[in-house]
């Protein structure tokens, strides 16, 4: 169903109307998820989404020079365009309500809102203001994330993560917006997944910055999370109504045989991809497992560094994508085995929701201190195609399903879950790969910007106003 702004829970295409879909996504009778203070919403992100990179004063981000850098990105893509959402965000938004969604998680574009010396950019600041203003009118529980990746370049330029100076800057930058947007975002997210910020812009180069020095990655790490504890503090002083918390990724690591070997190669992987950034977080320290991974590397703190990390959050964000199998290196690390005969994505990622259930419960046995959680992105990509008008992009029904029973298990094990966010609202820029990896529940045609509805938003849609109705 192709759609601009129409509503969708009134004009489902004909199986969903029928009902003889339902079953695919809609979950059983005694799940938590018909609970109503459940949340459940979609994500975005500025660069992913926003284009109008050289508009009203924006500056360029790393991620601008990344992706216009020969062989950084599948296909050349930038995210110069992209959805074109800086100049349709009225539809954008009209179309998330006529979803029926009940939250959005976007992120705010730091080059978008202040200059190189720190001066606010009204232009900037106005499109967002319009935009969380509109999404209050609209009854919309807004997240919006300060860190989504697309750092300045001119702080790039004077060492990016790998500069302290950088972490003040930040703060900085969340003083001006919890200033100027205080009362429009119900809940703060500081940063976007650092392991990815470090690791990949860092550690293998994988994304922009583009460096590639595992002991770049822990000092980027330690700064971007100093920027975190730097902002907690100032988000609190000047928005108190709100939460404030942060989105961490996390990867489910098994192991590829019962030998102690292997075992210890699972638990080095998910030291590597969830302690680096939760055990700092919430128990004031780096695991040191880490720096048997990579000898070596453990980043310069200063005092009070990790007093300033550890502050207590209100909301824990969690984003889980698949599980990766993995076995002893022979050395002192992991590599991974991949297996045969398992659902994949586009992404060629592993489908595993046992995974996520796993890591949430795994989770609340560790960490005695751990706040109440978002899931803030889960989704999947897939090669999707409008067909007369429509998009049957059913292992992403199947998928979501699947994960959503998953949350519901670890809820029922004891863990505070309070809402779900689809990854993603809409099609867009997948970083490194470009526009050939799908993540909406809606589909975007590039080269008209026309937005088509996919079965898995109807689905979603046909729910959550059942579940509305029931209230």
């Amino acid at each position: 169903m192709a759609n601009d702004a129409s509503v969708v829970s009134d004009t489902l295409s004909p199986a969903v109307s029928k009902g003889s879909l339902a079953d695919l996504f809609t979950p059983p009778a005694d799940s938590t998820l018909w609970r109503k203070n459940f949340l459940l919403g979609a994500a975005t992100a500025s660069y992913q989404i926003e284009g109008a990179v050289n508009e009203d004063g924006r500056l360029p981000s790393i991620w601008d020079t990344f992706s216009a850098t020969p062989g950084k990105v599948l296909a050349g893509d930038t995210g110069a365009v992209a959805c074109d959402h800086y100049h349709r965000w009225e539809a954008d938004v009209e179309m998330l309500v006529s979803l029926g969604l009940e939250g959005y998680r976007l992120s705010i574009a730091w080059p978008r809102v202040m200059d190189a010396a720190g001066v606010p950019n009204r232009k900037g600041l106005d499109f967002y203001k319009r935009l969380l203003n509109r999404l209050k009118e609209k009854g919309i529980t807004t997240f919006a994330t300060l860190y989504h990746w697309d750092l300045p370049q001119h702080l790039e330029d004077r060492g990016g993560w790998l500069n302290r100076e950088t972490a003040y800057r930040f703060a900085d930058y969340a003083d001006l917006m919890s200033r100027e947007l205080a009362g429009t975002v119900d809940a703060w997210a500081t940063l976007n997944e650092p392991w990815c910020s470090a690791y990949l812009g860092y550690g293998n180069g994988h994304h922009a910055p583009g460096l590639a020095d595992d002991r770049f990655a822990t000092q980027a790490m330690h700064h971007l999370l100093l920027a975190h504890g730097l902002a907690v503090p100032v988000l609190r002083a000047n928005d108190p109504a709100s939460q404030k918390g942060i989105v961490a990724n996390i990867g489910r690591g098994t192991p590829n045989s019962d030998s102690a070997a292997d075992q210890r190669a699972a638990h080095l992987f998910e030291v590597q991809h969830n302690a680096w950034i939760l055990d700092p977080l919430l128990k004031g320290a780096y695991p040191q497992d880490l720096f048997e991974l990579w000898p070596g590397t453990e980043p310069l703190v200063l005092d009070g560094d990790m007093e300033t990390i550890s502050a207590p959050l209100d909301f824990l964000g969690i984003n889980y994508y698949f599980r990766t199998n993995v076995a002893s290196d022979g050395a002192h690390g992991f590599r991974d085995v991949p297996l045969e005969g398992v659902e994949r994505t586009q992404m060629g990622w592993e489908v595993y929701p046992d995974g996520l259930r796993d890591l949430l419960t795994g989770f609340k046995k560790t960490y005695h201190n751990l706040p109440p959680i978002y899931i803030t992105e889960n989704g999947m990509a897939s090669d999707d195609q409008v067909t007369d008008g429509h998009v049957e992009d059913t292992q992403r029904i199947s998928f979501l399903k699947r994960h959503l029973a998953a949350v519901d298990q670890a809820i029922k094990a004891g863990v505070d879950i309070r809402g779900y966010f689809l990854w993603s609202l809409m099609d867009n820029f997948e970083w490194a790969f470009g526009y050939e990896r799908r993540f909406g529940v809606v589909h975007v045609d590039y080269s008209t910007q026309k937005r088509t509805i996919k079965r898995s938003a109807e689905l979603v849609a046909k729910f959550l106003k059942e579940r509305k109705a029931r209230a």
